[in-house]
């Protein structure tokens, strides 16, 4: 072998270990990576600032769709509408009162001939079938839902995906809600400021005032959320697959001829 070609075959050797070493810590780093967890700031007018970590890992569908409503501008000047002491504090409703949701243009660009409408998501907890370990403690973010199941228990898939934009944060542990409810976050800084919030004055809704049932949760100044928006630290979570809501109304009347509009079962 002339001196060239060992100096050539040197050469393509040296070549083709860089090029493992290079595929192979590409390789690592792609087996290794683990992105900096999504941070939520949210704003409330009056009280201070909140922040909260967000775990994609544990309810991917729902920490997309609270990052693209939050950057979108969907929750800006939405206020907490429900508020129990040593239990929680919920909002993000566009109707402030509970009843509200999201629509698919709030969510995302809809094409020319795109209908826009109602949506809601997969409810992401052991009950329905996804596997996410967050406890219901206090500081946790979750998602809030509808119960249909209370006038039938054939109702319960259609109450577990029922989740559309309201969330509330736990005040306080409440190991009973685990495996029930969407936990996706938690806050880590400004636990103070939830506190603060849930001290606000509260009463029965109206209508219910002189139910002897009634929940006393609803502020008397709502407190108002300025704005939240998400830190991605330049991850990209996609949007979530939207499901068709429960028509809750039209079960109603099926079931017993009810309309919906003048009366409800206790």
């Amino acid at each position: 072998m002339s001196k060239m070609s060992k100096i050539l075959w040197i050469i393509a050797l040296i070549v083709v270990v860089v090029l493992i070493g290079v595929v192979g810590y590409g390789y690592f780093q792609k087996l290794t990576y683990n992105p900096q967890k999504p941070v939520a700031t949210l704003e409330v007018e009056n009280f201070g600032t909140v922040k909260i970590e967000l775990y994609p890992d544990q309810a991917p569908e729902t920490v997309s769709n609270f990052i693209s409503l939050a950057n979108r501008g969907f929750y800006d000047g939405l206020t907490f509408h429900r508020i129990v002491k040593d239990f929680m504090i919920q909002g993000g409703d566009p109707n402030g009162d509970g009843t509200g949701s999201a629509k698919l243009s709030n969510l995302k660009d809809l094409a020319e001939n795109q209908e826009d409408k109602e949506y809601t998501i997969k409810g992401e907890f052991i009950a329905n079938g996804v596997n996410n370990k967050i406890k219901m403690e206090e500081g946790v973010l979750a998602m809030a839902r509808s119960d249909y199941s209370q006038y039938s228990s054939s109702l319960d898939e259609d109450s577990y995906n029922s989740g559309s934009c309201q969330f509330f944060i736990v005040t306080k542990d409440y190991d009973s809600l685990t495996g029930l409810y969407t936990g996706f976050g938690k806050v880590i800084e400004g636990m103070d400021i939830v506190h603060k919030i849930e001290k606000v004055e509260v009463k029965a809704a109206e209508g219910s005032e002189n139910t002897e049932s009634a929940e006393v949760s609803t502020p008397v100044n709502p407190p108002k959320i300025k704005t939240i928006r998400v830190e991605t630290f330049g991850e990209d979570y996609g949007l979530p697959e939207t499901l068709e809501p429960f028509d809750y109304s039209s079960w109603l009347y099926q079931q017993y001829g009810i309309d919906p509009n003048m009366t409800t079962i206790e």
